[in-house]
């Protein structure tokens, strides 16, 4: 028997399917044989494993659940780094017990205290089935004495534990940064977050591995630190040598701008000297004024001279004819002698 194609195709319905509430617009006569919600391990993000989880990558590179990586936006934003004992002071369980639920739901709340943030991360890692140090054997890890033997035994994890392990350390030092702020040092954060990375069952060896597990924490929040000051200088280098050149060239553009300035400033200069030549030259000019103006009073008082001359001339002639008159009358003597010529003192200075 063959079977043709499907004929009289209808779209009846748009079907979703979400991680957190299962199928959305299915219809309500398939409801009763599809199960409304996910399996189990979509359902929570706590105590699941990170395969079954939504993952998405930090700024590292590192392929983790979203859940870390929107609580970390959240600590962040409200300042978490800053605050004092964060990761050591623990939340209220009231409100940690609601934020899970709404965590649950694909939610952050708003207004939520960042130590029940940090709490919730913690968590996050304490519940995992498979802690993320759990690939190691005990004794790789209480084998290791030094720095190194550390970083080599690291490098065995796998690829999903090694990316948890490797934003949990850049998380650690992040807050180490603001230590002068937060008073939390790489071993305080090392001593908190120690007993969430391993599910140590045997009693006998677990105080032993949670001194090695912190020692390893510490040893790899210092060097995360130690490579963030080796990075940050040469982008400060970087960021020096373009400022300078930027100083460079604005110092150029000055210097150009002073140089345009200097020539109007000799423009100005010669326009002063010009001017300073006018006003000299009208300082000449005054002089000569002032000079033919003394010679206009020395003409004056030549002048005056002259006619104080000729008034002593006219006196004289006068005191001669005046003389003159008194010789024809006086002149003779009785004896018909004539006698010397004598002005008679009331004609001297008569008109």
């Amino acid at each position: 028997m063959d079977i043709g194609g499907p004929t009289d195709v209808q779209h009846v319905a748009h079907v979703t399917f979400d991680r957190f509430n299962g199928f959305l617009g299915l219809p309500s006569e398939f409801e009763p044989d599809v199960p409304k919600k996910a399996p189990s391990a979509s359902a929570t993000v706590f105590g699941v494993s990170t395969e079954s989880m939504q993952l998405s990558y930090d700024s590292r590179g590192n392929c983790v659940p979203v859940i870390l990586l929107l609580l970390q936006s959240r600590l962040y934003d409200q300042g978490g780094l800053q605050v004092e004992g964060i990761f050591r002071i623990t939340g209220e369980n009231s409100e940690e017990e609601y934020v899970r639920e709404q965590l649950n739901k694909g939610m952050i709340p708003d207004g939520i205290d960042v130590h029940c943030l940090a709490g919730l991360i913690k968590a996050w890692f304490r519940e995992l089935p498979r802690g993320v140090l759990d690939p190691l054997s005990s004794e790789q890890v209480l084998q290791c004495e030094s720095d190194e033997d550390f970083i080599k035994v690291v490098r065995l994890l796998p690829q999903t534990e090694a990316s948890l392990l490797n934003w949990a350390i850049n998380l650690m030092a992040d807050v180490v940064q603001f230590e002068n702020v937060n008073k939390m040092n790489s071993r305080n954060l090392a001593l908190v977050f120690a007993p969430n990375m391993s599910q140590m069952k045997d009693p006998l060896t677990a105080l032993m591995y949670a001194v090695q597990v912190m020692k390893l924490l510490k040893c790899l929040t210092e060097k995360a630190l130690r490579e963030r000051e080796v990075t940050s200088p040469q982008v400060h280098t970087r960021s020096s040598n373009e400022a300078e050149y930027g100083e460079k060239e604005v110092d150029n553009e000055e210097e150009d701008e002073e140089e345009e300035e200097g020539d109007g400033v000799y423009i100005i200069e010669e326009v002063g000297s010009e001017a300073e030549g006018g006003e000299k030259e009208v300082e000449n000019e005054e002089e000569e004024e002032e000079q033919d103006g003394d010679g206009v009073y020395i003409i004056e008082e030549e002048a005056l001279q002259i006619i104080r001359v000729v008034a002593d001339d006219h006196k004289s002639e006068s005191m001669k004819s005046a003389c003159d008159g008194s010789i024809t009358s006086d002149s003779k003597g009785a004896d018909g002698v004539v006698q010397p010529l004598i002005c008679n003192p009331d004609h001297i200075g008569s008109k």
